[in-house]
């Protein structure tokens, strides 16, 4: 029997048929307008900037429920969950009669909803708290007046609003309709509730508002998605990028039973940005007599200019890069003079792989394309760049493509570029309008996904007698993402080297960064916490080879290099991006990234004796204006078998809402970098990904994961301060600390990642 889901359609109408029966709809813009002059950070300087129309966003029903619509994609982070809490919280309403829908994609009328660079709360939390703010003042009036009670004798509480001298109680829903009809409160004139009267936020040990669908299968994924009448199909790609069909011939294929329709699929037009690779789509009454008419196909490719891509020859080509001097980021003092002078100099090279993100749920997306528009379901971190390319591919107006985000299996920045959603829209209109649902199989999506850069670093100090560094020479070569979307830069743009180089706080007097050239010959694109993954990496390494150097404590080398506490504003590092945030609201606090150093190594018992084979590593890095530090203790065995009994990690990112939910992405954000550290490597051999399935990309499993994974929050109640982001600061200390560790267990340098057997026989 086929399952016919039904998505619903969260369109103006029906948020406004709700008034009609009853519910309390917000009609108002509360932004305050900027000028036009005046640059914008925060989520204003994104595309389609933030929009905190209530209107948009919250209804009140009859029987006092709230509904609230999520304009952030939900993909194991809580984000629902989250929003929920700020809102429930702010408008005094009971959170298990609050829904969380999701939006669907429209950047013009619910502002931008690209769930990426971790600012969802980051960017959110202030509108979210004004929204509900409004709409819990607007109640308080409209029960006063029914009451004859001036405002003041009145207040919201649990759901509903309560009389202070009679004692008598409304609930939401009874207010709603009157409630909706009286002025909106100007912004200056909200009144917000103090973090002592919080109820939701910052308390542990609140649902999942998802919970029960998720454990039940009831929660709609994009690849579950299923429209009545629809095919399906896969895609034969090229397998060099850049390279398109010589000739095909679909003979065989047509004559597996249930294939419907061969159709070709033109290379993408420069620059690529997130279209299709091009090839050959094979549709059909189901997946299995697709993915069974692909392997039928005989094409004939020309591989392009990519075919010699090779991983090893093109790590030679990086090294050659980094071994002279580049373009310069950065330069404080006279870093030559230093090094020349320096009691002692101390250099390592370091070495970071492609990177595959490897969602658990596989890209997939369902499109129906008519003369009348498209309309696409599917699990999608950027639901613009699907709206913008097929508006753009069929001729239609952007409003006549609709974009309902699905629940995510994994995204890791992987479902940020849908170039699969334009393949099953290609696919739908090659069909006349039949919708169809593509799926990229695992091997699809390891081959042909936008992987993570490869990046050579090389990293040069100077000390003096007393082993105090006194010079920094850091060269940073990689392949940009911008490669995506222009003519191939050949140096990591400014956004990139803010990750963690150019950015870098320590207090050394001569301090240069440099970007030699690095062409790309693969589709770059986002991993979880980006370019701070191999800039971390090789510097926190190197923090701890300086300090072995000249004979000190690698905890107390690093709290040295960062000096003492002071705020370093961005210009000052030359980081002219910042994660888009307003240098004066975040400038570089060298206190917090103390702190969690200190926590991390205090909660780890740093300096405890362990037996022969054991040792402790610590590393710590800010990224997304958030602070981490991890401190990882490993056991090396006589055959050099790693384990990992114990990870601390210390975290900073302000005021968290959801206490629970920041936990658990730093325990992801712990196995996920111990698992690109120990295991994760896409490798390229004739242009074409080595790399086929779970075999040959392996991901760390319960044998391979931390026995014990400990999270430390600090500042969790720094409500008065902007917000840090949470998703994806985590993972860059973790291979740094694990290296680290792993010298000190044994003795052995880990400078090229992944770890894989480097070990054998090191005990």
């Amino acid at each position: 029997m086929t399952n016919i889901i039904k998505v619903a359609n969260v369109a103006r109408r029906s948020v406004l048929l709700g008034l009609a029966a009853g519910s309390f709809v917000l009609s108002v813009r509360l932004s305050s307008p900027a000028l036009a002059q005046e640059k914008k950070f925060g989520g204003d300087g994104m595309p389609g900037g933030l929009k905190d129309d209530p209107r948009l966003f919250l209804s009140i029903a009859e029987d006092g429920t709230v509904t609230l619509l999520c304009i952030r994609a939900e993909m194991g982070q809580g984000i629902r969950t989250s929003f929920g809490m700020v809102v429930a919280d702010e408008l005094e309403a009971d959170l298990g009669r609050v829904k969380v829908l999701q939006a669907p994609g429209d950047q013009t009328r619910f502002g931008n909803q690209d769930t990426d660079g971790s600012r969802s709360m980051r960017h959110h939390f202030e509108p979210l708290r004004r929204i509900a703010a409004a709409a819990r003042q607007m109640l308080e009036q409209e029960a006063a007046a029914r009451w004859s009670v001036p405002v003041t004798e009145v207040k919201a509480e649990n759901n509903g609003i309560v009389h202070a001298g009679s004692g008598r109680r409304l609930d939401f829903g009874a207010l709603a309709k009157g409630a909706a009809a009286r002025p909106v409160p100007a912004q200056d004139k909200l009144v917000f509730k103090g973090p002592s009267q919080f109820r939701y936020i910052g308390k542990d040990n609140v649902p999942l508002i998802d919970n029960m669908d998720i454990t039940t299968g009831k929660a709609m994924f994009g690849i579950d998605a299923r429209v009545e009448g629809m095919a399906y199909a896969v895609v034969a790609r090229p397998p060099v990028f850049g390279g398109k069909v010589k000739s095909f011939d679909a003979a065989k294929a047509m004559k597996v039973p249930g294939v419907l329709k061969v159709v070709a699929i033109d290379p993408p037009t420069p620059p690529v940005v997130f279209q299709p690779l091009g090839g050959v789509a094979v549709i059909a009454e189901n997946t299995f007599a697709a993915i069974k008419g692909r392997s039928q196909l005989e094409i004939q490719w020309d591989d392009g200019p990519n075919a010699s891509y090779d991983s090893v020859e093109y790590r030679k080509t990086l090294e050659a890069a980094a071994a002279k001097p580049g373009k310069v980021a950065r330069n404080d003092g006279d870093v030559d003079a230093a090094l020349a002078s320096a009691a002692k100099r101390v250099s390592a090279e370091y070495y970071v792989p492609h990177l595959a993100q490897a969602p658990m749920e596989p890209p997939s997306a369902t499109a129906r394309v008519t003369a009348q528009g498209c309309e696409v379901w599917c699990s999608v971190q950027n639901t613009e760049a699907v709206r913008t390319d097929l508006s753009k591919r069929f001729n239609v107006p952007i409003d006549k493509v609709i974009v309902h985000a699905l629940l995510l299996g994994g995204g890791f920045g992987r479902k940020s570029k849908p170039d699969f959603a334009s393949e099953a829209a290609i696919c739908s209109h090659a069909m006349g309008g039949r919708p169809v649902k593509l799926t990229f199989t695992r091997e699809d999506d390891l081959q042909h996904s936008f992987f993570h850069t490869v990046s050579v670093e090389r990293v040069e100090a100077g000390v003096d007698a007393n082993g105090k560094a006194v010079a920094w020479l850091h060269r940073t070569v990689a392949p940009s993402i911008f490669a995506l979307f222009m003519p191939d830069p050949k140096h990591e743009a400014p956004l990139e080297l803010a990750m963690g180089a150019v950015d870098n706080p320590f207090a050394i007097p001569n301090l240069r960064v440099e970007n030699p050239e690095a062409a790309a010959h693969t589709r770059v694109g986002w991993f979880r916490s980006v370019s701070n993954i191999p800039h971390a990496f090789a510097i926190h390494s190197f923090v701890a080879e300086l300090a072995a150097s000249v004979g000190r404590d690698p905890k107390d080398y690093l709290l040295e290099l960062i000096g003492p506490p002071r705020l370093i504003d961005a210009g000052a590092m030359s980081d002219a991006w910042l994660y888009g945030e307003d240098p004066k609201r975040y400038p570089f606090d060298t206190g917090r990234l103390r702190a969690v150093v200190e926590k991390a190594a205090a909660e780890a018992g740093w300096g405890r004796k362990l037996e022969q084979g054991r040792g402790l590593g610590i590393a710590a890095h800010r990224s997304f204006v958030s602070y981490t530090a991890v401190v990882t203790e490993v056991a090396v065995g006589p055959r050099g078998e790693l384990t990992i009994p114990r990870v601390d990690i210390a975290f900073d990112c302000g005021a968290v809402v959801n206490p629970d939910r920041v936990r658990s992405q730093l325990e992801g954000a712990a196995i996920q970098g111990i698992s690109l550290a120990t295991l994760g490597e896409i490798s390229f051999k004739n242009g074409r990904v080595v790399q086929t399935n779970f075999d040959g990309y392996e991901l760390t499993r319960i044998d391979g994961a931390p026995t014990e994974i400990r999270t430390h929050l600090v500042n969790t109640t720094a409500f008065d301060k902007p917000l840090g982001g949470v998703g994806e600061p985590g993972v860059p200390p973790v291979a740094p600390a694990l290296a680290n560790a792993i010298f000190a267990a044994c003795g052995k340098r880990i400078r090229s990642l992944p770890i894989r057997d480097q070990l054998a026989g090191k005990v």
